[in-house]
C-alpha cells in the first residue's frame, strides 16, 4: 500500500495531462515583434498561408528576423533566421515557396520551401542559392570564375504564371529561373567594376537539378564578360 500511495499521485498528474488539450508553443520568440511593414506581409495564392515577419532589435547593430507562416491556428517557422526582412514568391498551387532573403549590401540568398503534413518545410538542405552556385562551379564554362563580393542569387520574375513573359510554354508550378551575380577584387587598371551579371539558370522542381536552357546561351555569354570601364 505505502508504494501504491507513493506513486498515485504522479500516476493522477499523468493522466490529467493526457486529458488535456496540447498546449500551443508555436510562434515568435519573447522580443520578436510583429513588423508593420505592409511590403514584408504575403498571402498564398489560395489565401490558406499568411506569411508574418518578426523583429528583434537587440541594440548594438544586433538585429534579428524570423518568418512564420500561419495556416488557420497553426504556425511554423520557415528557417533559417536571418538579419533582414525578406521577399517571397509562391507557385500558383500555393505548395512551393522562394524566400529572397537580403544578405548584405548588394547581396542575396534564396531559400526553397514545400508543403508537407499542411506546413511549409525547407525543400532542400543547402539554400536554393548555395546550390545554384555549386551548379554554376560545376560547368566547364563557369567553374574557374572567382567572384569576392556583391554575391547574389535572384529569382526572375513570372514565378506565379510560369514564365509566360518569355514566350516559353513550360508546364505550371515546375520550374524556377535564377540569375546570379556578383563582383572581383582583381581587374584591369582602366575597369571600374568586374564581374558576372545577372547569368541565368533554371531549377526543375520535379527532379532538383539545374540546366540552362538554349534561350539564355548569348545572355549568359555576354554576363561572363561583364564590366564597366573608368
Amino acid at each position: 500500500m505505502t508504494a501504491f500511495r507513493r506513486t498515485a499521485p504522479w500516476l493522477a498528474l499523468a493522466l490529467t495531462l493526457a486529458a488535456s488539450p496540447a498546449l500551443a508553443t508555436s510562434g515568435p520568440a519573447p522580443g520578436f515583434v510583429l513588423t508593420d511593414n505592409a511590403d514584408l506581409a504575403f498571402t498564398s495564392p489560395d489565401g490558406a498561408t499568411k506569411l508574418e515577419q518578426y523583429m528583434k532589435d537587440a541594440g548594438d547593430w544586433d538585429v534579428k528576423w524570423q518568418v512564420w507562416a500561419r495556416r488557420g491556428d497553426q504556425m511554423t517557422e520557415l528557417k533559417p533566421e536571418q538579419g533582414y526582412g525578406a521577399g517571397f514568391r509562391f507557385t500558383s498551387d500555393s505548395q512551393w515557396l522562394v524566400r529572397m532573403q537580403k544578405t548584405g549590401s548588394g547581396e542575396q540568398d534564396l531559400f526553397l520551401y514545400h508543403v508537407e503534413n499542411g506546413a511549409f518545410v525547407n525543400a532542400t538542405r543547402k539554400s536554393l542559392s548555395d546550390l545554384a552556385w555549386a551548379y554554376f562551379h560545376s560547368r566547364p564554362d563557369t567553374g574557374n570564375m572567382k567572384l569576392d563580393y556583391h554575391i547574389s542569387a535572384n529569382l526572375m520574375k513570372g514565378t506565379e504564371d510560369a514564365y509566360r513573359w518569355l514566350k516559353v510554354d513550360w508546364p505550371n508550378n515546375r520550374y524556377l529561373l535564377i540569375s546570379l551575380s556578383g563582383e572581383m577584387d582583381k581587374h584591369p587598371k582602366n575597369v571600374a567594376v568586374k564581374g558576372l551579371a545577372d547569368w541565368k539558370c533554371r531549377y526543375d522542381l520535379k527532379t532538383g537539378k539545374f540546366d540552362v536552357p538554349p534561350m539564355f546561351a548569348k545572355s549568359n555569354a555576354e554576363a561572363l564578360n561583364w564590366e564597366i570601364k573608368r
